[in-house]
């Protein structure tokens, strides 16, 4: 596999350093000197005269030939990956050719195999390496195969590996017992996962609370709740108590099946017991009281997750206001807002909160007041922004605000969606004199434009679709499917198709 060059670095000690270089690799020798010589040696030295180098201690030398062994290590590999990138590759011929393999580049392989979503050819690729060399028959390497196999939810393979093991009178490991189990658990045996962790005992082998969350983790996901019960019993009979990380795991199966009175007796335990709650427990717990709507455990646990640091996620933030404007707390959507900005700063979600608590508590101040901040901040407005306040004053029939902020949105370089059409139809409904709008608009080309929606989905949560939006999905879902996709639909064609089916003008006037 490897041939061995030898580079006569003399000094005055006569130092003789020895590079191993590949063996595809020789043809190359001349370019490996010159890289030796430029790069990885301060003054430049003859390539056909060696023996002129400037003097080089051991320690120097050493490290010199280690960076150049770890370049033509790393250059191996990469070629050896791209060869299997190749889409007729066959990993078994390409061992064949290259007659061996490193560990290294043995492992990169399985790890290209299983990342390239071809794990079923890790078995053969295994059987091949290892019986090249003996010595690879080994525990260590059968079970990380194994581990991978089980993840890949190859549980033939795996178990066939596993008697395979066996028959070489190697003794498996609790990992691999572990990894089995938890295998066939993800895929619903549990029938097979079980047999297994009656033999694991019968190699006396105790079971760890590790082994037991597995299969509690997939009872959960198979919505086999009394078998949760029946795996903690087991637990305590085989003398293995539930840990921090098993208390955890109960809360969150309790909380994602709603199953609040389970969830709230774990919780009391751990408590007792002074064991850590995990940020993604309390996520669950607080998830799982936002979809009962108890706004009061809500909002306790929302607080624990704040005094915790728990980093903020949008999805999250966007659930609690959910509850929030569902259960007509606006004010509360300022005090969210502040709370996202104190942990990833002012992004375009904070101000949408900010905003819209203002909006909906029909307060002018407090609009301005966010307005005013942005501004200072110089944050850019988007259409959300726009959209959130249109509708504020749609909503106090302030109209003489409305037609400014409708003429601004060029300036503001705010591109109107579809629901800032709908606003300017819905208003007009209550005597707002919107030509104006609509003309500009048809003038610099925008009802020409593919019809899109940009603003935020808690708009629409707070106000609703609104009478134009509603028509445009009635009037849109009665068409034929073929009328739907042939075409590339505009605002004006949306407002043309809801006028025609209508039989006249939405509110009379247009």
């Amino acid at each position: 596999m490897e041939s061995v060059v030898s580079l006569h670095l003399h000094n005055n000690n006569n130092t003789h350093c020895k590079v191993r270089l590949n063996k595809n690799k020789k043809n190359k020798l001349t370019h490996n000197r010159v890289f030796f010589a430029k790069t990885l040696i301060r003054k430049p030295i003859s390539c056909c005269c060696l023996s002129s180098a400037p003097s080089l201690d051991y320690h120097s030398t050493k490290h010199t030939t280690l960076l150049v062994e770890s370049y033509h290590e790393h250059q191996a590999l990469n070629a050896l990956i791209q060869r299997l990138n190749k889409k007729v590759s066959c990993p078994l011929q390409i061992l064949q050719h290259d007659g061996d393999w490193t560990k290294d580049h043995f492992w990169a392989v399985i790890r290209f195999l299983k990342n390239s979503s071809r794990s079923r050819q890790i078995p053969q690729v295994f059987d091949m390496w290892k019986n090249i060399e003996k010595s690879r028959i080994n525990e260590f390497n059968y079970q990380k195969i194994i581990g991978m196999l089980c993840e890949e939810g190859l549980m033939e393979e795996a178990v066939r590996a596993f008697q395979e093991m066996e028959g070489f009178a190697l003794k498996p490991s609790l990992e691999i017992y572990n990894s089995i189990i938890h295998g066939y658990s993800k895929i619903g045996k549990f029938n097979e996962a079980l047999l297994f962790l009656n033999e694991m005992k019968e190699m006396n082998l105790s079971p760890q609370s590790d082994t037991y969350d597995g299969l509690i983790q997939a009872y959960g996901k198979y919505k086999m709740y009394d078998e949760i019960d029946m795996c903690l019993k087991m637990m305590k009979l085989d003398g293995c108590s539930p840990d921090q990380i098993t208390y955890n795991l109960l809360i969150q199966e309790f909380a994602c099946a709603g199953l609040l009175k389970r969830m709230e007796g774990t919780y009391k335990s751990m408590l007792t017991k002074r064991m850590h709650l995990r940020s993604s427990t309390m996520v669950a717990i607080l998830d799982a009281y936002m979809n009962f709507g108890m706004l009061d455990k809500m909002e306790k646990f929302y607080k624990r997750l704040l005094n915790s640091r728990t980093p903020l996620k949008e999805d999250l933030v966007r659930k609690l206001a959910e509850v929030y404007i569902k259960n007509y707390m606006f004010s509360r959507l300022d005090d969210l807002g502040d709370d996202l900005a104190s942990r990833i700063g002012r992004t375009e979600l904070v101000w949408c909160l900010r905003l819209l608590s203002h909006a909906c508590l029909l307060s002018h101040r407090g609009i301005d007041s966010v307005v005013r901040e942005m501004e200072s901040a110089k944050v850019r407005w988007n259409v959300t922004t726009a959209n959130i306040i249109l509708l504020a004053y749609l909503k106090m029939k302030d109209f003489k605000h409305l037609r400014v902020l409708l003429s601004e949105l060029p300036t503001r370089h705010v591109k109107p969606d579809i629901v800032t059409i709908g606003i300017l139809y819905d208003v007009r409904r209550i005597g707002f004199d919107g030509t104006g709008a609509l003309e500009m608009w048809r003038r610099i080309g925008f009802l020409s434009k593919t019809v899109e929606i940009n603003t935020d989905p808690l708009v629409l949560a707070v106000y609703g679709k609104g009478h134009f939006l509603r028509y445009c999905e009635e009037v849109y879902s009665s068409l034929e499917p073929y009328s739907r996709e042939k075409k590339r639909w505009t605002y004006q064609n949306l407002i043309d198709l809801v006028i025609k089916h209508n039989g006249k003008n939405l509110d009379g006037t247009f």
